[in-house]
């Protein structure tokens, strides 16, 4: 095969895969710009704001992001982590004593076991067990709520973390598709540059080899 010819192959199959890594790109780009967009609007929607700084509780302070974000709105997914861990997580811990929705379920139960038994046999501990209920029904419920929107907040997060990685997908796919591009470009002037009848790995003549033996053989 002529030099040359091999020249315009590479350089075309290149060019070609450049353009691949380039539509790969705007692809990715296009991908990460929704996502960033979407949370964007679904965080802004929320209306969350976050506590002025001279405001925060001792354990607030103690966050770097809580006091990073002080006063700000929440509209991206890292300032939603921070949100939904260092805050609504430092709050429901506080105010369950650690216990999670699933774990508070069980004393709930056993009281509305105690109340019933307390009704059927007309105890008189009766309005105090209700009162117990109650307040574990409602610790219970407040708790609920909170890994519910510490939830969804974090997976705002999540969703905007794809948006990051699809960002940076696209950066190594348009370095990719640049360097192919300049190694076709020269190939392609290397090909104009090369005799057409230059061959590709061509033999060496029998009399060239029956010299190089005879030398070595000195």
């Amino acid at each position: 095969m002529k030099r040359r010819t091999l020249d315009i192959l590479f350089s075309a199959g290149g060019l070609a895969l450049a353009g691949l890594l380039l539509v790969l790109g705007l692809v990715m780009t296009s991908n990460a710009n929704f996502a960033k967009g979407y949370v964007k609007d679904q965080l802004i929607a929320q209306n969350i704001t976050f506590k002025a700084e001279n405001t925060l509780t001792p354990e607030e302070a103690q966050s770097p992001c809580l006091v990073q974000y002080a006063g700000q709105a929440m509209t991206s997914g890292k300032q939603a982590e921070c949100y939904a861990n260092d805050f609504i997580g430092l709050h429901v811990m506080e105010s369950s004593g650690g216990l999670t929705y699933a774990d508070l379920g069980v004393p709930q139960s056993a009281l509305r076991a105690e109340v019933a038994a307390a009704t059927a046999s007309n105890d008189p501990n009766l309005p105090a067990l209700q009162a117990d209920l109650a307040e574990a029904t409602a610790l219970r419920e407040s708790t609920f709520k909170g890994e519910t929107l510490r939830g969804l907040l974090l997976t705002s997060f999540g969703f905007s973390v794809f948006g990051v990685k699809g960002g940076q997908a696209a950066t190594v796919a348009y370095l990719g598709a640049a360097l192919l591009a300049l190694l076709s470009i020269a190939g392609f002037y290397h090909a104009a540059r090369t005799s057409k009848s230059k061959a590709f790995a061509a033999p060496e003549p029998a009399g060239t080899i029956a010299v190089e033996k005879q030398r070595l053989a000195v």
